[in-house]
């Protein structure tokens, strides 16, 4: 059987609106390290992570692993039904059909309880490789969603080279084109401002921006992201929670490729 409890209900919320729109159906992986999740997009080109570890939950128990194929839209109504203060159980049997939902209200003592019912999900389990990468930037979160979103505006992709100088963004679109450049600068007094650059060698790469905007919908879990860049390995954008991670990995465009 699995119970997991979390003291705030916004962190499987955040968690899901991150990554909803990139995959609709997944298995939610539970085992005696937490709560993990693998799967990729529909046209292959992006990857996301994500573990919830055990010491993020104020009571974990998964006495045998357990797969939870769930449709994560499904998900996502049910869980607006919790207030983000809310403390959030999650319950399934050994040989589950549905997964249950309990949010506890202490100020008003309310308790909700829902039953989500379960998909069978066949998955394949991708071995990610282990890379030593070129280029690791790590900066605020909420600079990398502006730096995307406002170059979407001009272009459907974005060049990003990562040099001793800083790491620099660059379109060009039919309207025009932009770059953004972010020199090295650690912040002492507030690390989560400060942008850090740790290069090997200089990378420069093409990555379409609609996925790149997708990915930033999960700032809201970190005040800062690790972009990880190699030449011709797909780009790891992570984000970093207290007691866990959620990781996306999204191939490079070739040549002329649009």
């Amino acid at each position: 059987m699995l119970e997991a409890r979390l003291e705030q209900s916004s962190v499987l919320k955040k968690v899901v609106d991150a990554i909803k729109d990139l995959v609709q159906d997944c298995n939610f992986d539970c085992n005696d390290s937490g709560i993990q999740l693998q799967a990729m997009d529909n046209s292959h080109v992006a990857l996301v992570a994500m573990h919830l570890k055990t010491e993020g939950f104020a009571l974990y128990r998964c006495d045998r692993n357990i797969a939870l194929g769930i449709n994560l839209v499904s998900l996502q109504k049910v869980l607006r039904a919790a207030q983000n203060e809310d403390v959030m159980t999650l319950k399934a049997e050994d040989s589950p059909d549905a997964l249950s939902l309990v949010f506890e209200n202490s100020e008003n003592d309310r308790i909700s309880e829902y039953d989500l019912k379960l998909m069978d999900i066949d998955q394949e389990h991708l071995g990610i490789p282990e890379t030593e990468y070129g280029a690791t930037v790590k900066m605020p979160s909420a600079e990398f969603q502006r730096i995307c979103r406002d170059l979407s505006l001009l272009s459907e992709s974005v060049a990003i080279e990562a040099t001793k100088e800083g790491i620099k963004f660059s379109c060009t679109g039919d309207i025009g084109k932009g770059a953004v450049t972010l020199r090295q600068n650690p912040n002492v007094e507030k690390p989560e401002l400060g942008t850090t650059i740790e290069l090997q060698e200089p990378v420069a790469l093409t990555f379409s921006l609609k996925y790149l905007v997708n990915f930033c919908k999960a700032s809201g879990l970190s005040n800062t992201v690790t972009i990880s860049l190699s030449n011709e390995v797909p780009l790891l954008i992570e984000y970093e929670m207290e007691h866990g991670y959620v990781r996306f990995y999204l191939a490079p465009k070739i040549g002329d490729e649009e």
